[in-house]
């Protein structure tokens, strides 16, 4: 235990961190490796032929491999001064939006879609790396808003998303994109615009979907299977038949049965894994335990005056929020299939350490001092 006293860097960090914020972290990434290790041995034989036969647990224990890598970078990022995160988290979101450019050109093709860079262990995600770094950089965009009324802040926030949109669909990547605008749009509610001006936003992106639906085949296909159950679902039921084949408590662990007929397994589809080893009980508490997360971020939020910070752990936290129920929602068939990972429980190397750069700056930018809050609010109820 760090003495109060201590003004170390590591003395100040243990004080000022949220550590009930941490501590659900902690037991949500303890929850993916469990769901890994109950979803890997069904990836596994499915990549096994021949002589290439991969241990049962071979998936686990790459992710485990991910988990050491990925949270000391959590646990450092989250070291960093609020002014240091920002400007790295700037300077990080122009490298990343030159890479997504560079996916087109000579990225890697997989299941037909080109998203990535390099090829095995090196093989890199570009646009899920940016996901952090694009909530803090429109943080800082829109809080210039605060030093001139006139400032065009909202209609270059627009046009940053609109491009990152547009390199997302040449991928294609239509679940990534609509995190991204959801993103913005949540940030610039935050940010005070008129309900006229979100209103039209609103119609814009609603338009962009229905779009999305005449010109892009894979969302028109998923779309007529979630609504009117015409084409191969073959994945939405078996995600959902696996999800329910446990009932309440479970058939055990490592005792499932109906998990080896899922696709992704261990990353889209993982959740149904949990429902079907562990019960719908677990599911409930893992929905709970992001709950959980959300809610503990808002009410830090509750005392911060600072509009950036405001801004940049709302992006943030709606960013990982709105990931988790996209996927839950899949999992259950009240989405179309989307192909996005179950934040912090999904196996996969780039997504893991996206998330633990977009946790470290989250748990960076939520750091008090319970000292000098205490005296802020005793000057702020002296003044009154």
């Amino acid at each position: 235990m760090l003495s109060r006293a201590d003004s170390s860097p590591l003395g100040l960090w243990y004080w000022e961190i949220d550590r009930l914020l941490l501590l659900l972290m902690s037991v949500l990434i303890a929850v993916g490796l469990v769901a890994v290790a109950a979803a890997s041995p069904v990836s596994a034989q499915k990549l096994s032929s021949g002589k290439d036969v991969l241990s049962p647990l071979y998936f686990f224990y790459r992710q485990l491999a991910w988990v050491c890598v990925g949270v000391p970078v959590m646990l450092a990022i989250s070291m960093m001064p609020k002014h240091v995160a920002r400007r790295f988290a700037i300077y990080a979101a122009g490298l990343f939006v030159v890479l997504m450019m560079l996916v087109p050109i000579v990225g890697t093709e997989v299941n037909g879609a080109k998203r990535w860079l390099g090829s095995g262990v090196m093989r890199l995600q570009p646009s899920e790396f940016l996901k952090p770094f694009f909530a803090i950089t429109l943080a800082w965009i829109l809080s210039l808003r605060m030093k001139g009324e006139n400032l065009p802040v909202v209609w270059f926030s627009l046009g940053f998303t609109a491009f990152v949109g547009a390199m997302l669909m040449l991928q294609p990547d239509l679940g990534q994109t609509v995190i991204f605008v959801a993103t913005w749009f949540v940030m610039v509610l935050i940010a005070g615009l008129p309900f006229r001006i979100l209103g039209l936003m609103g119609g814009a992106g609603l338009a962009s979907l229905v779009a999305a639906y005449f010109f892009y085949p894979v969302a028109q296909k998923r779309i007529n299977i979630w609504l009117f159950d015409t084409g191969d679902s073959f994945q939405v039921d078996r995600a959902h038949a696996t999800l329910t084949a446990g009932g309440i408590f479970g058939t055990g662990p490592g005792a499932g049965l109906a998990k080896f007929k899922l696709p992704e397994a261990h990353t889209d589809y993982i959740f149904s894994v949990i429902g079907e080893e562990f019960g719908l009980i677990a599911c409930l508490a893992i929905l709970a335990l992001y709950a959980a997360i959300i809610i503990c971020v808002l009410i830090r939020l509750l005392e911060e005056e600072d509009n950036f910070l405001i801004l940049a752990v709302s992006g943030l936290i709606a960013q990982f929020g709105g990931q988790a129920v996209i996927n839950m929602a899949v999992n259950t068939q009240l989405f179309p299939s989307k192909g996005m990972t179950l934040p912090f429980i999904s196996y996969g190397g780039s997504s893991f350490l996206a998330l633990s750069i977009g946790m470290g700056l989250l748990l960076s930018l939520t750091r008090r001092n319970p000292y000098a809050a205490r005296i802020s609010m005793t000057r702020s109820w002296n003044r009154k």
